[in-house]
């Protein structure tokens, strides 16, 4: 099925069924991402103005049809922002439907908060609404330099079907340290990050709501993953509690939190993680039986423990094994 066949589909499946409280579902109903999909597609309004869909706590594939990540929207008087767009175009285009029955505004930016497939895959479908597309300053090097593997390797884990059309599409405004968005009347506030989950981490902060989108900067209830620098990670955890937010947007967990209490569990992970791996170097413990132990103790607080342990340790013993 062409994907304009299905947005349609998916269109037309939407049911306005209006409620007034935060964090249920507000006048979007329900539609599945694909005819094989398992995954059913609900955004809920976390604050005035401010909505997010729940990715599903689980690798990508083609039963979720890749979408594991939260995504997020933000209305002003004017238009949209959109935070990161899923882990397909399927899912990118219903994301789109929901939000046309929430407002005729145009959708006039997508920002990316980083670089994994589960956040981007879906950028094509707004490339031809016009939205122009935000990332932190080193996402377009990362994108050239991954994104052969992406597509390749995701083929595989995805499937023909729901891979057809994705590209891989770099943003056109880079944010070098902060920048504003304004979507009239309401200015988001974007932050690049020093190296930490990857090395182009963006959050998106809205402060008229204190609604923080930390992408996968913070990670609840999955193991956090480490594709950037483990000691930049934790070094930037004061100034991400810093942020005068009332709720985060995790990239995964639960819709909202608590901030800065969302941020707890990650920085003991990492700190047991660190600890760990520093005791094994000072004992002179080979990386091969390193990685085996480290963080063990964390295994009964996070789901996927075993799909990404052991790569964390092993980036992070090479890490600190020159610190």
């Amino acid at each position: 099925m062409s994907i304009d066949r299905l947005r349609r589909r998916l269109v037309s499946g939407f049911a306005c069924t209006a409620t007034s409280a935060a964090l249920l579902p507000c006048c979007l109903g329900r539609a599945a991402l694909a005819a094989g999909g398992s995954l059913r597609f609900s955004v809920r309004q976390i604050a005035d103005g401010v909505f997010a869909f729940q990715g599903a706590d689980e690798l990508m594939t083609a039963a979720n049809d890749g979408a594991i990540c939260n995504l997020g929207a933000v209305i002003g008087t004017d238009a949209v922002a959109v935070i990161d767009s899923g882990g397909s175009l399927i899912e990118a285009h219903a994301f789109l439907a929901a939000i046309g029955k929430l407002t005729a505004k145009p959708v006039r930016f997508l920002v990316n908060t980083h670089m994994h497939p589960d956040h981007i895959f879906g950028n094509a479908a707004f490339r031809k609404i016009g939205a122009t597309i935000v990332g932190h300053r080193n996402l377009p090097r990362a994108l050239e330099a991954r994104g052969a593997f992406y597509l390749h390797n995701y083929r595989e884990q995805l499937g023909e079907a729901l891979m057809e059309g994705i590209e891989i599409v770099s943003p056109t405004m880079l944010v070098d340290d902060r920048l504003q968005l304004d979507l009239g009347g309401r200015m988001i506030e974007l932050r690049a990050w020093k190296a930490a989950h990857t090395d182009n981490d963006l959050t998106v902060f809205d402060p008229a709501t204190r609604t923080l989108f930390a992408g996968d900067l913070v990670f609840m209830g999955s193991l956090p993953t480490l594709d950037g620098s483990l000691l930049g990670w934790l070094r930037q955890m004061d100034a991400l509690t810093a942020i005068d937010a009332a709720r985060v947007v995790p990239g995964h967990g639960p819709l909202t939190a608590d901030w800065p209490q969302a941020l707890a569990g990650e920085r003991r992970y990492f700190e047991v993680l660190a600890r760990d791996i520093r005791k094994a170097i000072a004992d002179g413990t080979p990386l091969r039986e390193a990685v085996k132990t480290a963080g063990e103790s964390e295994r009964d607080n996070w789901h996927l423990f075993d799909d990404y342990n052991e790569r964390n340790a092993t980036a992070a013993f090479a890490e600190l094994e020159w610190e």
